[in-house]
Order: C-alpha cells, then structure tokens, then sequence
C-alpha cells in the first residue's frame, strides 16, 4: 500500500469494527510542534527522553510519544496529558484505562513512525528505513528460515534489499503483535518477501494453518521506507478487514 493522505488528529475519530488506522508520521517536525508535543508526555516518559544520549535520538522520542498521545486523545476523547499506558512483560504499550476495546502498538525507524489502531484484537506494525545492506544474504542467514534464505537466494541482486526488508518487517510486525519481541526465534516462522507477492505468513512453527489466520499488509509510508502490519485473525463478522492509511499532520 502506498499514498498516505495527510490528515490532523482532529477529534472525534471514529474507528468501527473491522477497521484498521495505519498512522505516518515524520519525527523531524519544526521546533514549535517538538515543543507542543513534549508538553502532554508524562514524568516517566521525560525520565526516558532525557536518558537519550543525542538530541536527535530525544527529540524524536518526544515527537513519537506526543504524536501517540494525540491520536488516542483523538480516539478516546481524553486530553493527550491524561492518556495512561501499561506495558507488556516486552514492553509492548496498551492502554491502562478503559478505552473501549482500542489496540494500538507503534515503530520507529530513522526520522518516520508508524502507529496502527485497531479494535478487539492484538496489533503489530513494523517500519524499517531503507539503507544499503550489502550483507543482506549473510544477515539473512543469521535469522531467516531455510525457505525464506532459499528465496533471498534465487532473486536478482537488485531486487535483494527489498526483499530482505519485506521480510524483516513481516517477521517484526508479526512479533510485535504477539508481544515477545525476539523472545520467538525468527527463524521460526515463514513469511513471503518476494518484491510483488501479497504480504503472508506460510508457516508457523511448521503448520500453515495456524499461519493462515494471519493477516498482513504492506506500506511504502515514504520514500527509502518499508512497513508492514500483522493482526490474527478475520474481522467480526468475517470478510475483510478494511485499512485506512493516513499521514498524520503535526
């Protein structure tokens, strides 16, 4: 998926059974809007700002701490100062207080973000910037499975990058839903990478029916980025689930 209209987290927003929000956002907005996002983190998110030892590393925390605090504001009808999270034992972010039955899990990668919603089931979203990766195929063998190296391989070396960072981001976002980070071996699992085949999951821990009730899909959420979404399973009600990509104005 790409194109990401831009629009501001003006409240109400509405996200309906079997909808899913997928969220861009650059972490490099002008100063007056790091300073105004700043301003509704919580003490213990400053606490973790300011251990940051760049300003580049801290300002984009801020920015992405904000910037989450304003679309579950926008979400939930809360003031962005007042939104609480909990984390799991991986540190993945819920939600602390009663909000309905909203989901939402978050990444970073260089100078984007993405940020996913969802209601009334576990969500992953993963975004990797783009950089040369000339080892890919040695890396590749460090963390992929025997079919998805077997893939890698047989692809032109131009189209190699690419395909690595498909897989990688199905692999994260796959993690990050499930909330064990690299606890699962990410050898573990098989996903396509393949530049042009539709995002999925082959097998789990060798059974495909398990891997066939994940859903994934792909974003190119900006030039030199690749992303990728996983939820488990079929929307209520069955049929699809319908994503909406949108670029978040700060």
């Amino acid at each position: 998926m790409t194109g990401f209209p831009p629009r501001s987290a003006v409240p109400p927003l509405d996200l309906l059974p079997g909808e899913i929000h997928i969220w861009s956002l650059r972490l490099d907005p002008p100063q007056p809007a790091v300073e105004r996002l700043g301003r509704s983190l919580s003490p213990d998110e400053w606490e973790r700002a300011n251990r940051f030892r760049f300003d580049k590393h801290r300002r984009q925390y801020v920015v992405g701490r904000g910037a989450l605090r304003g679309l579950v504001a926008a979400y939930t009808g809360v003031r962005p100062e007042a939104v609480r999270f909990r984390y799991g034992e991986r540190g993945k972010p819920y939600l602390a207080d009663p909000a309905g039955d909203l989901e939402l899990n978050l990444s970073n990668s260089d100078e984007m973000a993405l940020v996913g919603f969802v209601r009334g089931v576990e969500i992953g979203v993963d975004i990797e910037f783009r950089k040369p990766m000339p080892d890919c195929e040695q890396i590749s063998e460090r963390f992929f499975s025997a079919s998805e190296r077997e893939v890698l391989r047989a692809l032109p070396a131009e189209r190699k990058e690419e395909a690595f960072f498909n897989c990688w981001t199905r692999k994260e976002a796959y993690l990050k839903a499930v909330g064990t980070g690299l606890a699962v071996p990410l050898d573990s699992f098989d996903v396509t990478l393949a530049p042009g085949e539709a995002p999925r999951m082959l097998t789990l821990e060798g059974d495909a029916g398990r891997a066939a009730r994940w859903f994934f899909r792909h974003f190119v959420p900006g030039e030199q980025y690749i992303g990728a979404l996983a939820i488990e399973g079929a929307p209520p009600g069955g049929g699809d689930w319908r994503v909406e990509a949108r670029e978040l104005i700060l």
